[in-house]
């Protein structure tokens, strides 16, 4: 990985989802806004400074590139576009946003 780009492993169950109420929604329902996804970051650059290896970071799918490495499907992306960051390490009065 290079500078502040970030390797991320894509969720094979962001399938169907369930609704507050109990409704099975589909994968392949269309979503009228964009929907932002959690995935495991699995590799980083040296100059990224917020995001380690095991964290689990919120971002934007339909805007990545998508690799693959060794038959696995990965999302590759900076730093900068990731939205949230979900790790033990950040403190309890920490948002953990990354902007």
């Amino acid at each position: 990985m290079l500078h502040d780009r970030i390797l991320v492993e894509l969720d094979t169950d962001a399938g169907e989802r369930r609704s507050a109420g109990g409704i099975v929604i589909p994968a392949t329902a269309a979503l009228s806004a964009r929907r932002l996804s959690w995935s495991r970051v699995v590799a980083v650059g040296p100059h990224a400074r917020t995001v380690q290896v095991g964290d689990r970071v919120l971002f934007d799918a339909d805007d990545k590139a998508e690799v693959e490495v060794a038959g696995e499907v990965y999302v590759l992306m900076r730093e900068r576009d990731v939205h949230a960051v979900a790790a033990d390490r950040v403190a309890d009065e920490a948002t953990g946003l990354y902007l």
